[in-house]
């Protein structure tokens, strides 16, 4: 085997295992966007619903102490 023949080998394995990597990376992009999506949605909800509840809340010189006082 030539040498330039096994320079095409060596550059054809890199390029195959950088492929695998990029693959690889995609997933976890795609994996990571998932989840930011889904943190984003949750934190929504969860903002929506402190809202609600600070609107049903008194403010404390209202609220009438508890029986044991």
């Amino acid at each position: 085997m030539s040498e330039t023949e096994q320079r095409f080998i060596d550059i054809e394995m890199a390029l195959s295992n950088l492929e695998r990597v990029v693959e690889d990376l995609n997933e976890v992009i795609i994996s990571q966007g998932k989840d930011i999506a889904f943190l984003q949605k949750q934190n929504h909800y969860l903002t929506e619903a402190v809202r609600n509840t600070q609107s049903t809340v008194k403010p404390e010189e209202e609220e009438t102490p508890p029986p044991h006082y």
